[in-house]
């Protein structure tokens, strides 16, 4: 039987810790190609690369495998993994990661890690982005790489329905700790922003982003609620951003009449 083709990008370098656990799982289940940034692209959200060449080069970061290097943003690096290195095969399934840090509740938005994620999604591909809630270099990511392995597993082999995108979020806990999955909503959670000022050795004024982060919904189907009781989330996720209950309520706008005075403002 032909193995599955899996791509393997992150948000987080090609070197770092994360991509390299992830790898070694998805090894276990296929062939893998390896396409991700040449240095970390944190909060890049699904930034593209419009005002400059992208450069992609073969990486020595794997020995042995196919990987590349690219200059790019992590979704840049899912465009040229399909629709260049790949020549239109397309891949069985995209795992991002493992993130060194949360990328649950609102976090998605800003995620590089779940927009690479989701730009395979785009193209049909089932997609995965994992997180581990510890920002640590040196982060034991054994655990994570054992839930990773289980949930691509399941994924290549029952696909996903009415979608295919999951956001897999890990806790900071030794495997033997940790209390299984969790399938959850994604926390109704937000960040509460800050800008220190201060100014550089020539007098002129820069501006660092700080801030905490602040959950308000304490339900227990959240992913947020399962993370803190020891739970892998998971999170069914998708691109598109319609409120669908604000579309009902609003039907009432189609049918308002615009008077000249108004339309004229």
């Amino acid at each position: 039987m032909k193995k599955p083709l899996i791509l393997v990008t992150n948000d987080d370098g090609i070197t770092a810790p994360g991509i390299r656990a992830l790898v070694e799982a998805a090894q276990l289940m296929g062939d893998v190609l390896i396409v991700a940034p040449d240095s970390p692209q944190s909060g890049m959200g699904h930034a593209i690369t419009i005002n400059a060449p992208i450069r992609l080069h073969p990486s020595r970061a794997f020995e042995g495998l196919n990987a590349y290097e690219c200059s790019g943003t992590p979704v840049d690096c899912v465009k040229l993994a399909v629709k260049v290195l790949l020549k239109g095969r397309q891949p069985d399934l995209c795992v991002s990661g493992i993130n060194h840090g949360s990328n649950a509740s609102i976090n998605i938005i800003y995620s590089g890690t779940l927009s690479a994620a989701m730009e395979a999604s785009l193209e049909g591909i089932p997609s995965i982005g994992f997180s581990l809630l510890d920002y640590a270099y040196d982060a034991d990511f054994e655990p994570a790489k054992y839930f990773a392995l289980q949930i691509m597993q399941y994924v290549l082999k029952q696909s996903m329905p009415y979608g295919n995108l999951l956001n897999v979020n890990i806790p900071r806990r030794p495997l033997e700790a940790i209390q299984g999955i969790k399938l959850c909503r994604q926390a109704d959670a937000r960040w509460v922003e800050e800008f220190v000022e201060a100014e550089d050795p020539r007098g002129q004024k820069y501006y660092w982003l700080t801030g905490r982060f602040e959950n308000n919904d304490l339900a227990p189907d959240t992913d947020l609620w399962a993370l803190e009781q020891g739970y892998v989330s998971v999170v069914p996720s998708m691109h598109d951003l319609t409120n669908y209950k604000a579309l009902e309520m609003m039907r009432g706008l189609e049918y308002m009449q615009s008077s000249p005075q108004i339309a004229a403002v």
